[in-house]
């Protein structure tokens, strides 16, 4: 059923989508702001993907509903996309499992409190990049350490704003690279890549940038006062399942039974210190589990609506214009990362955007030859980038919203997002990657 001439039109779900979430947005977040809502989450991704495949199905009047219909079914059958799924689930319940167990506040205390107090702000930039790395959300690490960093500043003497876009800094390096991080999930597994080359791909990357992030924070505590961030309480062992994660991973182990582990390990670990008991384990990951729903079900309308526009000829729509535009291996990966960069701006998600844009990366890569560990390494890099720097995203208003500042004040020392982008940059420039 695929339709390999080139359409425009097809494309037309996608502007659908985008209008509508956009819109909304803008409208509720500054025009006409909900009380205690974040203006782009008032009008649910669900929502706005629905009526972008309600247009979908609309179209091409050539092809019967039925026909349709088995398109969508064939989209959201592919094998990558099913396992991405479970890892979702599994990922849910381990991150549900892990927060009741209390394996995510012991590993931050436990980090914060060995940090010297006149290197207080790079110490904040590497726990967060710890943290991060082992919860696989940006958004609860800003949620854990936002608050600590008000407190850095005010006993330092720091700027408020410096303080937490070090934490925001730290927490998209570690989401980039989790491989727990539903980003990490999405962008190996829409690729067909394992989760351990993509890490190995992306730290080449990611530490470099990291490292000159860390280096200009310690110059700029050279001289200063010094804070003392504080003596937190701990329990070592419930940070165990956390690092045998990581350990597992690197390892090259399948990525569902290393969560299986992880998730056997919160429970084991969290009795044995008496955090969590067997009723208090299965509701945490059934809490766990239902706040991936939101992303799996996003997950099952862009598979359906990419399949649609697919076979409406709207990805030989886009493949026309990189070929005309960019040329090479080189300029693949620069349609790759303007792609991946575009969505996200537009939808403030990076998971969303690099669910929208994987299934056009992926021709752009089988085209010009590129690496799927570097397809994949892109998506997540590039959509970690914006998403860490757009003001009307997650991280940065629940950074503002936690220590009274605005996401403006805190955009401009974004360190370790803006020093990343120099590095995706030169990483296309002299990329030495086999070509496919």
């Amino acid at each position: 059923m695929d339709n390999k001439k080139r359409n425009v039109m097809a494309l037309l779900p996608i502007f659908v989508f985008l209008a509508l979430y956009i819109g909304a947005g803008v409208y509720f977040e500054y025009i006409s702001p909900v009380q205690g809502k974040m203006g782009f989450y008032v009008v649910s991704t669900v929502v706005a993907f629905m009526a972008a495949l309600a247009v979908a199905l609309l179209q091409n009047r050539k092809m019967s509903f039925d026909d349709k219909i088995k398109v969508c079914a064939k989209g959201i059958g592919d094998e990558n996309i099913t396992i991405m799924l479970f890892i979702f689930l599994l990922a849910g319940a381990f991150g549900g499992i892990a927060k009741a167990a209390g394996g995510a506040v012991s590993t931050a205390n436990l980090l914060l409190s060995i940090i010297p107090d006149n290197f207080a702000v790079p110490g904040l930039f590497l726990v967060a990049c710890i943290i991060s790395i082992a919860m696989g959300t940006s958004v609860g690490t800003i949620t854990v350490l936002a608050p600590i960093a008000a407190s850095v500043s005010a006993s330092g003497g720091y700027p408020l704003a410096l303080c937490v876009a070090t934490v925001v800094g730290g927490a998209m390096f570690g989401d980039n690279l989790s491989f727990v991080s539903d980003t990490t999930i999405a962008a190996t597994k829409t690729q067909g890549v394992e989760m351990r080359d993509k890490f190995f791909a992306n730290i080449k990357i990611a530490l470099p940038a990291a490292v000159i992030t860390l280096a200009l924070l310690v110059i700029m505590s050279i001289g200063g006062s010094g804070a003392h961030v504080g003596q937190y309480e701990y329990n070592i062992i419930q940070t165990i399942p956390y690092f045998a994660v990581i350990v597992l991973a690197l390892l090259g182990i399948n990525v569902l039974v290393v969560l299986g582990i992880g998730i056997g390990l919160f429970a084991l670990f969290g009795a044995l210190t008496g955090s969590i008991d067997f009723v208090s384990a299965f509701s945490s990951m059934s809490e766990g589990t239902t706040a991936m729903f939101e992303t799996m079900i996003v997950t099952i309308l862009v598979s359906s609506i990419g399949a649609l526009i697919r076979a409406n000829g709207g990805f030989e729509a886009i493949l026309s214009f990189i070929r005309r535009h960019l040329h090479g291996k080189r300029g693949g990966m620069i349609g790759i990362a303007l792609l991946t960069s575009f969505l996200d701006i537009a939808t403030a998600n990076n998971t969303v955007a690099i669910v929208m844009a994987a299934p056009i990366a992926k021709e752009i890569s089988d085209e010009y030859g590129i690496e799927p560990k570097k397809t994949a390494s892109l998506l997540d890099t590039c959509s970690c980038i914006i998403q860490g720097v757009i003001p009307y995203g997650a991280q940065l208003l629940i950074a503002a919203s936690l220590t009274g500042i605005t996401s403006l004040q805190i955009m401009p020392l974004l360190f370790y997002p803006f020093i990343l982008a120099v590095f995706v940059i030169l990483s296309i420039i002299f990329d030495r990657t086999k070509t496919k």
